[in-house]
């Protein structure tokens, strides 16, 4: 079975968008190389560093279902119609989108909670990696002790103020450092989440 995982890209002080939640200047890095990265499942293609290519490849290969909050589906207008990365792709809410609730839809919406989200996204996934995406998920699965490894793109810039990824967590989580990357515009650190 393999691991539950956050990634984020975040500023130094903790936000991850804006107050209007604007990812630009966060986001910037994701033009800022000479490497053509196509995200999969879009016709988007990034502009980034070798190094961060690379480290995305390895990171991105080894996911096998992805778990995210409502907030973040309609923030990101549902993306375009199509599931996260032609992942299955696992949305927490307590108002499934009535649109959205058909035979074929790209998304599955979980009513019960991140706990069952994530089983059913490991179940998906097999063997393979779980993405969870969306702040108000993570917190919960970081809450839960569901994550156990959380991977962060830093950006160099400071926000001060906006959406925290971090915010309303009881008690200290204790992080090891597993592997840096240094990109254009951006580095890449890697914590497993000690349990």
């Amino acid at each position: 079975m393999g691991k539950v995982m956050a990634g984020f890209t975040m500023s130094l002080d903790g936000f991850v968008a804006d107050p209007n939640d604007d990812v630009s200047l966060v986001f910037k890095w994701y033009s800022a190389g000479d490497v053509d990265f196509p995200l999969p499942g879009t016709n988007r293609v990034f502009k980034i560093s070798q190094a961060s290519a690379d480290y995305l490849t390895e990171s991105w290969s080894t996911l096998g279902a992805i778990v995210t909050g409502r907030r973040d589906f309609d923030v990101s207008n549902a993306w375009g119609g199509k599931a996260l990365m032609d992942l299955p792709t696992f949305i927490v809410t307590h108002h499934p989108p009535q649109e959205w609730l058909h035979e074929g839809s790209p998304f599955t919406f979980v009513t019960e909670g991140v706990e069952a989200a994530i089983e059913r996204a490991r179940a998906a996934a097999g063997e393979k990696n779980v993405g969870v995406g969306g702040t108000q998920i993570v917190q919960q699965a970081l809450r839960a002790g569901l994550i156990d490894q959380i991977d962060i793109d830093l950006a160099p810039v400071l926000l001060g103020a906006g959406i925290r990824l971090f915010d309303n967590l009881p008690e200290p989580i204790e992080l090891e450092i597993q592997r840096v990357v240094e990109g254009t515009g951006v580095t890449h650190i890697s914590y497993r989440v000690v349990k």
